[in-house]
């Protein structure tokens, strides 16, 4: 399938192509446009027209459409599923699952739409504020630039047209590379449930696109899910205009003296394989009392073995690919890095093309890439500590700061926790892996910017104004 770019409502075919190929079996899916600096000023003009236009709806027929939205896309789960299978290499149940899933994300920015509110700001407490009355209301930035990745690609995209468009702003929406199908596939949804196809732009193409659009000062808020990296280009070329960025993660999990390890040791084998081990949020450290350390690496490596890797298109599937044999070859390079360091492979350590195995580590040091860089791939690894002291300094010290997940049955050693560990935020009695759409979602430090989820996000897509009455 041949993909355009969709601009001022009609399709750009664009000069340069690409392919999305499957990453299982090497075939091309579609092929798409990439965005020149022409096509990205074309875009950012037209949505610029059309800012009024979208500023404009009634905050009912915004709400309606996100509604029929949801709706179709629950309609065509099994559809959009199985592309983004192909497109991503994810198991085909975790694939249909995020579109799903993505109901809530949509009716949820459509109850917030017609929640948008001001304050009034009570001005007689002083003798200059007596005799006057003050509102502060909030009214849409105009055009949000949107730059979204390949390990949750609906979802995700999902996190930011809407509610961009809940705020009543017009958007630009570059899908990743990897996988552009899936996500003008959402778009399209948008428009067949009423959108006007001027209110979004769509522009392929990779890290050369995503510099036009941010260096584009036609551009007034961008919002961005990706590497720390990239995050910090966007930082530092966005100038004075907000900026959301959600960033990567190190995944810690801490295990205190007082879990049951028989209860736990499938959720933390999970969540390290869930998605091939691509989520910022994935289980990639645990750490445990060196009392536990042993026994829970033994019972977490025996649920690894049991998940199965193979084609994300069929029944059973629980890890399909990461999203191109490069970033396979890159996890499998990490590890024998870790090995060559003293490090055991308790369970998994082989790469099958574009798929690697649900793998768990013993002996790791804090100073190894696969503790403290970001694995992405379905890699963890357990660290004994002797006092509750080292975890929460090593957490702490970490450049990321997304989440860190807390497994204790003591109220107090949980409170002292959450105070102490510099993440965005701690889960208590789960791991870190856990994000539920309308909670406010994201880190701090190398973790990231701002907050998602819907009513978070339309906070930072819309500016505050105040309205001063003399009277």
């Amino acid at each position: 399938m041949e993909l355009t770019h969709t601009i001022g409502g009609e399709a750009v075919a664009g000069r340069d192509r690409f392919d999305s190929l499957d990453p299982y079996r090497g075939e091309v899916v579609c092929t798409a446009p990439a965005a020149s600096p022409e096509d990205v000023d074309t875009a950012v003009k037209a949505a610029r027209r059309a800012a009024p236009d979208a500023a404009a709806m009634p905050a009912y027929e915004r709400a309606a459409i996100l509604r029929k939205v949801a709706s179709l896309v629950v309609e065509q789960a099994g559809e959009i599923g199985e592309i983004m299978a192909r497109e991503t290499g994810k198991a085909l149940a975790d694939a249909e699952g995020e579109v799903k899933r993505s109901m809530d994300t949509l009716n949820l920015s459509a109850e917030e739409a017609i929640r948008i509110e001001g304050a009034h700001v009570p001005l007689d407490g002083s003798a200059m504020g007596h005799g006057k009355t003050a509102f502060l209301l909030r009214f849409p930035v105009g055009v949000i630039g949107a730059i979204t990745p390949f390990n949750a690609p609906f979802n995700l995209a999902c996190h930011k047209l809407a509610p961009a468009f809940a705020a009543g702003n017009a958007g630009i929406i570059k899908p990743p590379p990897q996988c552009p199908m899936v996500v003008q596939r959402l778009v399209e949804l948008f428009y067949e449930a009423g959108l006007p196809k001027n209110f979004i732009q769509v522009i392929h193409g990779g890290a050369e696109t995503g510099r036009a659009l941010v260096a584009h000062k036609g551009v007034d808020m961008f919002t961005f899910t990706g590497s720390s990296r990239a995050g910090e280009h966007i930082r530092a070329n966005a100038g004075l205009r907000p900026v959301t960025l959600e960033l990567g993660g190190a995944g810690p999990t801490i295990v205190c003296e007082d879990a049951d390890t028989d209860t736990i040791a499938p959720v933390l084998a999970k969540n390290a394989t869930r998605l091939a081990g691509q989520s910022c949020i994935s289980v990639q450290t645990i750490h445990a009392p060196r009392a536990l350390a042993v026994e829970l690496a033994e019972k977490v490596a025996n649920e690894m073995k049991k998940l199965r890797i193979g084609d994300p298109l069929a029944e059973g599937t629980d890890v399909g690919t990461l999203i191109d044999e490069e970033a396979a070859r890159r996890v499998e390079s990490w590890v024998a890095e870790a090995v060559q360091g003293g490090a055991r492979i308790l369970a998994g350590g082989n790469r099958h093309g574009a798929a690697y195995e649900p793998t768990l580590l013993a002996d790791v040091k804090p100073d190894m890439k696969v503790v403290c860089d970001e694995v992405f791939g379905p890699a963890a690894s357990i660290l004994a500590y002797d006092n509750l002291d080292e975890p929460v300094r090593q957490v702490t010290e970490s450049p990321f700061g997304l989440q860190c997940g807390v497994y204790t049955d003591s109220m107090q050693r949980a409170l002292w926790l959450a105070r102490r560990l510099r993440t965005g935020g701690v889960i208590i009695n789960g791991t870190s892996t856990w994000r539920t759409d309308q909670l406010a979602y994201g880190g701090v430090k190398d973790s990231g910017i701002g907050r998602e989820g819907p009513r978070y996000a339309i906070r930072d897509m819309t500016e505050e104004r105040l309205v001063l009455f003399n009277y």
